[in-house]
């Protein structure tokens, strides 16, 4: 029959009792350090991925639409100075 060590049995007792209070202490510690960077991240003003996105889509929208009149435009002015010309040749008749 084997004897137990009973201050080996002690010590394993104590670091495993150790480990849970380090594991422990490590969760407290990371839920501190999340609800710092929340409030420094809330109070600095930034804005959220889906602000974020929401203006990015909103710019390339208002991009397109600025093209397209652009086209518009240019087309108007082909018009325009091709009657300008044809005004011209009938003033000269």
């Amino acid at each position: 029959m084997q004897t137990r060590n009973k201050i080996l049995d002690d010590i394993s007792q104590l670091m495993t009792n150790a480990m849970g209070v380090a594991q422990g202490a490590r969760s407290e510690a990371e839920t501190a350090v999340k609800s710092m960077m929340d409030r420094w991240l809330a109070d600095r003003d930034f804005v959220t991925r889906e602000e974020f996105d929401a203006v990015r889509l909103m710019a390339q929208k208002a991009r397109e639409e600025n093209e397209t009149l652009k086209a518009r435009l240019d087309a108007l002015d082909v018009i325009a100075q091709a009657q300008a010309a044809s005004g011209d040749d009938s003033k000269g008749r």
